[in-house]
């Protein structure tokens, strides 16, 4: 089946949102254009508890930017972001959901951060998505989303590592690019695990 993963299309992640990826919004009608052109459209969300412990702001005497160890594991900080049921946590405005047939909550656990839409960071748990996509007999996905160098990134790994076929569409992601070469990296990084490259072109 041809399936196309929207990867935290949010307005937290939108250049006017609590944690912009430049370039965000620019991704919005080129989903809504690709949509179509799928048998199935999943969408992954990033669902955070407004205690989450990858937020700066819950631990005093750190800021945004800083690395701590969160489950055991290194720890980016990050800006409250994408907290449940609010609004920078929604979809953007302009995104076409009537097409989005399944949604797949990640990082609700305050314990852990889960860039993945598979595991969280420590693939101690895993969220609903491999299930779903074996439910519906999906052996091929193609990616596109926020943020390439995070949740696309880490995404796109464990769906490999799952053993499904994936494909990004690499003009309809964006990073974060904390660091300048960590989109760069992050696409190096999916190409030695297998990832196939597409844009949106050659998708018709």
């Amino acid at each position: 089946m041809n399936t196309l993963l929207l990867t935290d299309l949010q307005n937290d992640f939108l250049p006017t949102g609590a944690l912009p990826v430049h370039g965000g919004d620019q991704v919005i009608p080129i989903a809504n254009r690709l949509m179509p052109r799928f048998d199935l459209v999943i969408a992954s969300q990033d669902w955070h508890p407004a205690n989450h412990g990858s937020f700066a702001a819950n631990h005093p005497g750190k800021k945004v930017g800083d690395t701590i160890e969160l489950a055991g594991l290194p720890q980016i900080l990050w800006p409250v972001h994408c907290v449940q049921n609010t609004p920078g946590a929604d979809f953007a405005p302009a995104l076409d959901r009537s097409r989005i047939a399944h949604i797949t909550h990640k990082g609700i656990d305050p314990a852990i951060d889960s860039y993945s839409a598979f595991f969280d960071n420590g693939h101690k748990k895993a969220t609903d998505l491999d299930a779903f996509l074996k439910s519906r007999k999906v052996t091929h996905l193609h990616l596109l989303g926020l943020a390439t160098d995070y949740c696309v990134l880490f995404t796109a790994l464990d769906a490999r590592q799952l053993g499904y076929r994936v494909t990004l569409i690499q003009d309809a992601c964006r990073g974060v690019n904390l660091k300048p070469t960590d989109v760069p990296n992050a696409l190096e990084t999916m190409r030695q695990a297998g990832m196939e490259f597409s844009n949106c072109s050659e998708l018709g």
